[in-house]
């Protein structure tokens, strides 16, 4: 009889266990959910953040229509005949080169930086970050950054994940190397069609104040297509700036991701 009055006592302690382990498991799992939420800042966010005034004759994108043109991939052929195109439409650019090539042209490396234009981190061999390991990460970024200093007497500030894959373990280590992840409001899609039409009415339809576009010269509908390119979004009253333009005056924290 004595077993059997105690079941009771005992199924309801054992109901306390089991609700005390569930609720430390929802904790813990909302923790981790926490820990690995990805969260960008617009250029808007980062104006708002900065202090103080534009400076003296740089645009202010909190007035003016902006928009970053950016561009991703080695600095090979194309790139003069962009730059080219840039300075026709008096526009500014940022340019995120992969390291592997840039020995091989470094004078178009020093004018993309001698013609107002900015230069990102792209990683030396373009793997994915977040199957590679943290030295692999660092490596690919590191040797990148030396490489485009060495050229241009300037270190990067900025980077793009090769595709965009980021995480909170890349984060952290391009925080450690002084670079912000610089991610896009609109691609192109230019790595899968040489359809320039197809490519200007993309980059088109997704334009808006404080874009960041997304290009790939090295393909061959890109550059034939950034002529119209140009000439609509100048047409439209935009304003192109580099990505560092577009947040001042708020400056790109290490680390953070920016689209």
């Amino acid at each position: 009889m004595g077993r059997v009055r105690r079941r009771p006592r005992f199924h309801a302690l054992l109901g306390v266990a089991v609700l005390a382990v569930l609720a430390v498991a929802a904790l813990v799992t909302v923790v981790v959910v926490r820990s690995f939420a990805m969260v960008t800042v617009g250029p808007a966010q980062a104006r708002e953040r900065g202090k103080g005034p534009v400076a003296a004759g740089q645009v202010d994108c909190a007035r003016a229509k902006c928009i970053a043109l950016t561009f991703d991939g080695s600095p090979g052929e194309p790139t003069a005949r962009v730059l080219d195109l840039l300075a026709q439409h008096h526009a500014a650019g940022t340019f995120f080169l992969e390291g592997r090539d840039l020995h091989l042209h470094p004078d178009l490396v020093r004018r993309i930086a001698a013609e107002g234009h900015e230069i990102g981190d792209h990683t030396w061999n373009h793997p994915r970050l977040t199957e590679a390991s943290d030295r692999q990460v660092r490596e690919e970024l590191g040797r990148t950054a030396d490489a485009i200093e060495e050229i241009t007497g300037r270190r990067p500030t900025l980077m793009r994940p090769p595709e965009g894959r980021t995480d909170d373990r890349v984060s952290g280590i391009s925080r450690e190397l002084g670079l912000a992840q610089v991610l896009w409001t609109v691609t192109a899609k230019d790595y899968a069609t040489e359809d320039t039409a197809l490519i200007t009415r993309r980059v088109l339809d997704g334009a808006a104040r404080d874009g960041i576009v997304l290009l790939h010269p090295l393909h061959g509908g890109t550059v034939p297509a950034l002529p119209a390119v140009l000439e609509a979004l100048d047409g439209q009253g935009y304003t192109f700036v580099t990505v560092s333009q577009l947040l001042a005056p708020g400056t790109a924290e290490p680390g953070t991701i920016y689209r």
